[in-house]
């Protein structure tokens, strides 16, 4: 969607056009569509559908705003869920005590409107689509003190105490970062939010360690996941922190919606062990955050031989940073053994759980044939997890259920 397109999406012609296509049910749409192109101009009319349909998909991440809310499908993407937005700003409330804020390169503008909520905030963007977008998500999101300025980041002279710098980004095509060719790139966010004093930069959860040395000098880097998807990593600036500062950065990895989280540092290699009774997967962030050997450490177990981020342990102990499986079934990796085992336990649903080892778990299910030859239903109450682990040249398969619930009440 190109600026002008967007601009005919606020008139009364394309307000029309948005709430005509609103409510209409996607299995119509096509009909209702044909009759809207011949009245108003096709491009509109294209752009009209399209926002229909991202305000349906960003609905799982922005609730009940996102029906009034403009997007492009990038930052849809892009986007976290509304919760972690609101979680920030409780940290930045709580823990960093700033009035004004710089909120720069703006990506998905989540952040920047949550942020108005409570402190004056300067929103600044490059693009004009972007600044335009988030002006008009004003009114949607009920952001009584968002300013939004088009400027190139780097050379505005901003005002605010803290500052905000979202560098959320796709990986490039083959499949890595490379934050030096955001805009603005990743050394100026950092010198940035460093000359500021207090802040934080939002990024990729997957960044590798070569493009941030030390993770940035931060005060302390999280990551975030949201109902067991991880979401983003932030890197925090100007916390209320004792005075000495640390070696090397805090480590941190935040559950959401539950809000618990688990910090660290300097964590040594946790042992190498076979599977035992239990095992334990990890939540993404905390896998992210590197803090598994602090699981590991909670359950009393060490990581499964062959398993990746798996734990494992002889005994059930309750933590929330992992789902708990009960190991029923240790196979060789064929499936007629599977399907045996399967069958003879009365399993009706089974997820797989690959562990890096280029097996696609919807691909091992179709080429084994099980939904047919065994009869799985979504729906079905016996449940099995099939881990495929060990190495790629000997994979094996662990098969193992649902233990209760894995955290204390």
């Amino acid at each position: 969607m190109d600026l002008e397109t967007f601009r005919a999406l606020l008139t009364d012609e394309g307000q029309n056009l948005l709430a005509a296509l609103q409510d209409v049910d996607p299995a119509e749409e096509p009909v209702t569509v044909a009759d809207l192109r011949q009245k108003h101009p096709a491009a509109l009319v294209s752009a009209a559908v399209e926002q229909v349909r991202l305000r349906r998909q960003a609905a799982a991440k922005f609730g009940t705003y996102a029906p009034r809310l403009y997007f492009t499908p990038d930052t849809v993407e892009l986007s976290s869920h509304l919760a972690v937005s609101e979680y920030k700003l409780h940290r930045v409330l709580h823990e960093v005590g700033v009035v004004m804020i710089d909120a720069m390169s703006l990506g998905s503008g989540a952040d920047a409107h949550v942020l108005s909520w409570s402190h004056f905030t300067d929103a600044i963007d490059a693009d004009p689509l972007t600044v335009e977008i988030a002006a008009a998500n004003r009114t949607g999101m009920d952001d009584p003190m968002l300013y939004v300025t088009c400027a190139d980041v780097t050379a505005y002279d901003s005002q605010g105490e803290a500052v905000f710098i979202d560098l959320m980004r796709r990986v490039g095509p083959d499949g890595r970062h490379d934050p030096e060719a955001y805009d603005p790139p990743l050394s100026w966010a950092l010198d940035r939010v460093r000359t500021t004093g207090a802040g934080w930069i939002r990024l990729a959860p997957g960044i590798p360690d070569e493009a941030l040395p030390d993770l940035g000098q931060a005060h302390e880097a999280e990551w975030i996941s949201y109902d067991g998807h991880i979401q983003e990593a932030v890197l925090w600036y100007g916390l209320y922190r004792p005075s000495i500062p640390a070696r090397t950065p805090e480590r941190k990895a935040t559950l959401l919606p539950s809000g618990v989280s688990l910090t660290g540092r300097d964590l040594p290699e946790w042992a190498v062990r076979p599977v035992g009774r239990y095992l334990y997967a990890p939540d993404p962030a905390v896998v992210h955050a590197r803090l598994v050997a602090k699981v590991a450490q909670q359950v009393g177990g060490g990581l499964l031989d062959g398993g990746g981020t798996l734990l494992t342990a002889d005994e059930l102990r309750h933590t929330p940073f992992a789902t708990a499986y009960e190991v029923t079934d240790v196979l060789p990796f064929t499936g007629a053994a599977l399907k045996a085992t399967l069958r003879e336990r009365a399993v009706g649903r089974v997820t797989v759980a690959a562990q890096d080892l280029g097996i696609e778990p919807n691909e091992f299910l179709r080429n084994h044939d099980l939904d047919h030859d065994l009869g799985l239903d979504p729906q079905d109450p016996y449940a099995a997890t099939v881990f495929i682990t060990g190495t790629a040249d000997r994979p094996t398969m662990v098969i193992a259920g649902p233990c209760p619930a894995t955290h204390e009440p």
